[in-house]
């Protein structure tokens, strides 16, 4: 199955499985959304990640450990929000100076810069720009 938007359709996958309360999602890998699920892990959004091969499968798939808070019945995803901000039909690329705050610091801005992919405030800190992929509170 070939998709316009490999990327958008990975975070509507995440949100989906957080809506309905999914322990894990799965979804095609690629080398950009294994990244995205790294930086998600890092800053504490999910709980793991991981690359599955099958003998018989063309390509491998990414399993993505979904976290939550709070016990069993009052259970609450900790993404509340996730939001695709350069798609393929609109690209929006920015300077380090304006990479944006994602509400005030408690989200995170997703930035594919020319030293990899990386949160917005990591690519403020080596004063780079670039693509800004995602936004995740």
């Amino acid at each position: 199955m070939s998709f316009n938007d490999p990327i958008a359709d990975m975070l509507t996958r995440i949100r989906n499985g957080a809506r309905i309360g999914q322990s894990v999602v799965a979804m095609p890998t690629s080398k950009i959304k294994v990244e995205i699920a790294r930086i998600l892990k890092e800053e504490g959004f999910i709980e793991s990640y991981e690359i599955v091969t099958d003998e018989n499968a063309v390509q491998a798939t990414l399993r993505i450990r979904l976290k939550y808070v709070g016990e069993r019945r009052q259970r609450r995803p900790v993404i509340t929000g996730l939001e695709r901000v350069s798609r393929p039909g609109r690209r929006v690329y920015t300077h380090k100076q304006d990479i944006p705050w994602v509400l005030s610091g408690m989200g995170v801005a997703i930035v594919s810069t020319p030293k990899g992919v990386m949160t917005g405030q990591r690519a403020r800190q080596l004063g780079v720009g670039g693509e800004i992929l995602a936004k995740v509170w």
